[in-house]
C-alpha cells in the first residue's frame, strides 16, 4: 500500500476519532455549536485532503506533457 494512501485515515480519525473529545454544544464557533462546527470543517479539510491526494498521485500524470 502507498503511504499517499494512508492520508485517506486522516479525515476518518478527524472525525470519528476525536468524538469523544469535541461533542459538547459550548463554545459557539461562527454562530454553530462546536460540534457542529467541528462536522462541517472537516467536510471542507476531506475535500482538501482528497485534492492533495490526487495532486500527488504519480498515476494522474501519465496524460500529461511537460
Amino acid at each position: 500500500m502507498k503511504v499517499l494512501y494512508v492520508l485517506t485515515l486522516v479525515p476518518f480519525i478527524g472525525i470519528l476519532g476525536f468524538l469523544p473529545f469535541i461533542n459538547r454544544i459550548e463554545p459557539y464557533v461562527l454562530g454553530m455549536p462546536f460540534y457542529m462546527f467541528w462536522m462541517a470543517m472537516w467536510v471542507v479539510l476531506t475535500s482538501a485532503v482528497l485534492a492533495v491526494m490526487y495532486k500527488l498521485d504519480p498515476r494522474n500524470r501519465e496524460g500529461e506533457e511537460e
